[in-house]
């Protein structure tokens, strides 16, 4: 066994650190992605149709092309519901780099293409992203041309999958309960995926969810009784804004193949460290009136014509017991203004303003030349052209041209009651302290006036991954907010964090207002005046992103771990910076308060996803074997160090040499310890018996040995595991000849079982 480990380091002692692509460029909204798959099989279709109608397994691809990289061994499936027919040539995609071996591109292992069917613009699942991505957490979308054997297939919507990379992005971890909210049978008027409680018994609940997790029946069970009996705690099990902002763009975008409408289907459910469920919308290639099914009680479809869709009310199914969800919205005051508010600012900031149409003409021009190709596409090119505003027949029903639909249906919203009422206005947000101290007093203050509020509320957090806690603001004067009845509100708290996170809302009797207006997804910063590690104090030092059999943790897993070293003589505390393994998402790990790093000292931090212990601390992310990225940042965003490595070898870390300055390089782990030991055993402990220096070496180098052996063999190998010399010593100290040698990285073999690195240079 430990043989097997250190021969491995040998055959990777020179191991080059690939710089890693941007996570975005797959993803990039002006940019097609090309897709190359090619099979063996002359049956392959056949075969992927029978899968699809079977088990839904995967076929293995002999390679797939990705923007030039070359994959093997690739598995491939058909998937989808009424997107998907056995007929027709150009059938909706999903893609597993990792089906049958371990790979990735720019750490995406899963790839899901959608057809375009029932969309004659091509355009709605991206565009309808493209919005959703300023209020709620999304999948990243975007398009891909897809070819099959050399032979072009068509154009496809390209959208991020919803798994355990998206949840550790998004919601700081990925072993919880993650549900899919699709029926497994085939989806019906009575068929529906609606959060409604049944029987304790999760078998009854079988048909209509999928568990993507391990486990979690019986969460999703905990969920239904809630949501339909409307518990008082349903904010302590769903994050009810997130769930406003779902029903608030499916109604103004009328994606009715959602949970709004007849199938209540099409979303996902993760549970977060905060024990809260977290919906994410999924599927929105028939948003923008693709679907005209919008269901009433568990019997009708609820088809509706485009003037319908144009007027569609927003308080649909607000006493309908099929939809839960819904009911519990519109039957609490609070939620429905704050619901209404939603709504509005999505309307106003994407189509009063016309936004979306300036997105989707972009979008159009980009694909144009694509689609132009595409001989399997549902629809003319004719009517792609014109799909923003005319209507197209599919099927039994009429798709509104996008523009058509939206122009009419913000015509109708803006006519109704609920949107003609007049909400208060927040102005001159006003903390009491711009720099304040941890665990100091803070208030902060707003101005709310044009009409009477009656509530006013302050939602604040310290650290993203904990739930904003709401309190009631006050204009009594005594909390900074001036004096009594001036229409200044004030609520004061303690500042128990490096960064407040924190927004307002207020309400009278007829509206509501949040500023800012996307709250809860955006909000207000506020820094503390914390000292923390400034930039090259303390250095990403060192990191195994494949623990196979190395270290473990308290629990005695083999995790994987970053070691940061300081590179001061003071101690430093690493509270007020952050850590992640995404560019995109600077925040995603913060350091505790308690995370002092001594001086030349090391900081171990195991990336797990782990709770933090009084021992270790513990990252809400793991780190990928296939290559990624790790940056260290502060409070203001400066990046303080970072590293984009690729593929790592089991048991081999990455770290510099010296430590905190030196440059990366491979070896074996000197978990807490040095790296720049010139003597290590299989647990990265410093050995006594053997001295190798100097290290690097030019010329020569020495070997001491104070062991009583008489005699020592020495083995050196290059880095491909070549044997290059072997010597025979009987000395206590023996130099070795090395001038014949070229630069680069080595391996010693002392006896049987002793390894050493060594670094030549010339």
């Amino acid at each position: 066994m430990i043989k097997s480990k250190l021969l491995i380091l040998v055959i990777f002692a020179l191991f080059i650190i690939a710089t890693a692509q941007s996570q975005t460029t797959f993803y990039d909204l002006t940019t097609i992605q090309k897709i190359e798959i090619s099979f063996t099989q002359p049956d392959w279709d056949y075969q992927m149709d029978t899968a699809k109608n079977g088990f839904d397994s995967y076929i293995m691809a002999s390679l797939v092309k990705i923007n030039g990289v070359q994959f093997d061994s690739v598995g491939v499936k058909y998937k989808g519901n009424s997107s998907y027919n056995s007929t027709y040539l150009k059938n909706p995609i999903h893609i597993s780099l990792d089906e049958f071996k371990s790979q990735s591109y720019q750490s995406i292992k899963d790839i899901k293409l959608g057809n375009g069917y029932a969309d004659p613009s091509m355009i709605r699942e991206v565009l309808s992203y493209n919005i959703l991505q300023n209020y709620m957490d999304c999948p990243r979308s975007n398009f891909a041309q897809l070819f099959v054997n050399g032979a072009y297939v068509g154009l496809y919507s390209n959208a991020e999958p919803i798994g355990k990379s998206f949840c550790s992005d998004h919601f700081f971890s990925s072993q919880n309960t993650l549900i899919k909210c699709n029926p497994i049978v085939n989806p019906g008027p009575a068929t529906k995926s609606n959060l409604k409680y049944n029987t304790t018994d999760s078998s009854n609940y079988f048909n209509y969810y999928e568990i993507k997790s391990t486990n979690g029946w019986n969460d999703l069970v905990g969920l239904c009784d809630t949501v339909t009996n409307f518990s008082s705690n349903i904010s302590s099990v769903l994050d009810m804004d997130r769930a406003i902002w779902m029903l608030a763009f499916n109604n103004v975008l009328i994606n009715l193949d959602s949970y709004t409408g007849v199938f209540a289907q099409n979303y996902y459910l993760y549970k977060d460290n905060t024990k809260r469920f977290n919906p994410v919308i999924w599927d929105l290639n028939m948003s923008l009136g693709g679907f005209p099914f919008v269901g009433s009680s568990n019997s009708s479809m609820g088809s509706l014509t485009v003037a319908n869709m144009q007027q569609l009310s927003p308080t649909i199914h607000s006493a309908d017991v099929y939809w839960p969800l819904i009911k519990d919205v519109m039957n609490n005051v609070l939620y429905k203004r704050m619901y209404i508010a939603h709504m509005r600012t999505i309307m106003n900031e994407m189509f009063v303003s016309n936004s979306y149409q300036t997105t989707a003409s972009q979008l159009q021009t980009l694909i144009d030349t694509a689609i132009v190709a595409d001989t399997n596409k549902f629809f003319t090119y004719a009517q792609f052209q014109s799909a923003m505003t005319s209507n197209t027949t599919v099927g039994s029903y009429v798709v509104p041209g996008i523009s058509t639909l939206m122009s009419a249906r913000v015509s109708y919203l803006q006519s109704l009651a609920d949107f003609t009422a007049v909400p208060p206005t927040i102005s001159a947000i006003t903390p009491s302290n711009l720099t304040p101290g941890i665990n100091s007093t803070i208030s902060i203050a707003a101005q709310v006036t044009n009409t009477n509020a009656n509530s006013v509320y302050l939602g604040y957090r310290f650290v993203n991954t904990d739930k904003f806690t709401r309190i009631l603001m006050t204009d009594d004067g005594l909390n900074n907010d001036g004096t009594a009845g001036d229409n200044i509100y004030g609520a004061t708290f303690t500042m128990n964090g490096p960064v407040l996170q924190y927004y307002i809302y207020a309400e009278n009797n007829t509206a509501g207002m949040f500023s800012p207006e996307r709250a809860e997804h955006e909000f207000y910063t506020l820094q503390s005046n914390v000292q923390t590690a400034a930039s090259g104090q303390v250095r990403i030092n060192e990191f195994l992103a494949a623990n196979q059999g190395y270290n473990t943790n308290e629990n005695g897993q083999h995790e994987d771990w970053i070691e940061f070293y300081n590179n001061t003589s003071s101690s430093l505390n690493m509270f007020g910076l952050y850590l992640t393994d995404n560019s995109l998402n600077l925040t995603k790990f913060a350091f505790p308060d308690n995370a002092i790093i001594q001086p030349q000292g090391y900081l171990v931090v195991w990336a797990d996803e782990n709770a933090t212990t009084s021992s270790y601390l513990h990252c809400n992310f793991k780190l990928l074997s296939g290559g990624e990225q790790l940056v260290l940042s502060d409070i203001s965003g400066n990046i303080l160090d970072s590293i984009n490595f690729g593929a790592q070898v089991g048991d081999v870390s990455v770290g510099r040499c010296p430590d905190g300055t030196g440059t990366f390089i491979p070896s074996l782990p000197t978990f807490n310890a040095s790296n720049c030991l010139t003597g290590i055993n299989e647990n990265g402990a410093a050995e006594n018996e053997i001295k190798v220096y100097p290290n690097p070496a030019c010329e020569y180098f020495t070997i001491q040995f104070n062991s009583t052996e008489k005699e020592n063999t020495i083995c050196l190998y290059n880095a491909l595991g070549q044997e290059i010399k072997t010597i025979i010593s009987t000395n206590k100290i023996e130099t070795v000849s090395i001038s014949e040698l070229s630069e680069g990285f080595y391996v010693l073999k002392i006896n049987a079982d002793q390894f050493k690195k060594l670094q030549i240079l010339k």
